[in-house]
């Protein structure tokens, strides 16, 4: 079957393979999350199975089908422009989407990867160049030092703060912020965070664009929905609140099962929380809890000792000003480090 072949160029971890055999084989010493993974890849069946990160609930197991997951693969390799014995790093867990599709890119399109244990500085112990590679933002930030190994980056798996983003425009490399998730098979939109190829256009000025094949449009909640037909075979309704730039643009506002509806104005916490990026280092959201006069009330949750905040340096408007602020030890997480903002709401009120 189709599924069965692998690109001639293909290498991983400088090893090259004449057959799936010696390819799982290979992998079976090297890494038992990945030699399961090729072993359902490989196998006759026509979808694989992949959880959702559970970032935004429960994680669940969902069906992709490998001829979408392989078109997935292709977009990449287009937009980006990396063909056959590009060079790429793979330090995210294949037990989720994106490490699950860094492998399948490079299976896919001959890629020369290597893999490095998934860590929150992946490229410590780096020593030579790439052309590709995907972080989550904690990597990015812990990696600016040497990111320059990297050619062009994609980032996902949470906000880029404007404090990274800042340190980014002094950086050689190609960060792009991505768009997605796992029912449309990792990104179908990216952002350009530095190298505005001397444009002088403020970075925050920069909309997500679609990647080919890729049609978006917004429901009656403003929220985003997405055909994208080589990926998906339905439409992806999402809780994304946008701004619709244009057809193929779209500015991102927040998710809708976070908006704040206090005293009638309804607050974006995650649009608050680039403004308070400027002024907290720590780990922190915002969220709306109960109150009787304005029906939610907006507080600031920090993670860690409890400390002095101007909140005047962030510039609000008078509804964005936080009524309380509260301090935690440790926020709640998901498997893959995603803040589970609910559960940790839950743990301040329920002490």
């Amino acid at each position: 079957m189709e599924q069965n072949k692998f690109h001639k160029e293909f290498k991983l971890n400088n090893n090259s393979f004449a057959s799936v055999d010696e390819l799982q084989a290979f992998t079976r010493n090297f890494s038992d999350e990945i030699y399961q993974f090729l072993e359902a890849w490989f196998s006759d069946d026509d979808a694989i199975i992949v959880n959702t990160s559970g970032s935004t609930g429960k994680p669940k197991p969902i069906s992709l089908k490998k001829e979408f997951v392989k078109n997935s693969a292709k977009a990449t390799g287009l937009y980006f422009d990396l063909q056959a014995n590009t060079t790429a790093l793979l330090c995210l867990p294949t037990a989720y989407i994106a490490g699950k599709l860094m492998l399948i890119r490079a299976l896919t399109l001959g890629w020369h990867l290597d893999v490095v244990e998934p860590n929150s500085n992946p490229l410590e112990t780096i020593d030579k160049k790439y052309d590709f590679s995907a972080m989550v933002p904690l990597q990015v930030e812990n990696s600016l030092a040497k990111l320059n190994f990297i050619k062009k980056l994609i980032v996902g798996g949470g906000v880029v703060s404007n404090s990274l983003q800042e340190k980014l425009q002094e950086i050689s490399t190609e960060v792009f912020a991505t768009y997605g998730m796992t029912e449309t098979i990792t990104h179908i939109a990216v952002k350009r965070l530095n190298n505005f190829r001397g444009s002088k256009k403020a970075y925050k000025d920069e909309f997500y664009q679609t990647l080919p094949n890729v049609t978006i449009y917004i429901d009656e909640r403003n929220c985003l929905v997405i055909a994208a037909p080589k990926v998906s075979e339905k439409l992806v309704v999402t809780n994304d609140v946008v701004n619709l730039i244009s057809d193929v643009q779209f500015e991102w506002l927040g998710r809708f099962d976070n908006v704040i509806n206090s005293g009638g104005i309804k607050l974006h916490p995650e649009k608050i929380e680039e403004k308070l990026s400027k002024i907290i280092t720590n780990r922190f959201f915002v969220a709306g809890i109960p109150d009787e006069k304005l029906g939610e009330k907006l507080v600031l949750i920090v993670e860690g000792n409890q400390q002095e905040i101007n909140i005047d340096l962030a510039q609000f408007s008078k509804f964005e000003i936080p009524k309380e602020i509260y301090f935690l030890n440790n926020f709640v997480e998901t498997e893959s480090a995603k803040i589970q903002r609910k559960k940790t709401v839950a743990k301040i009120f329920t002490k």
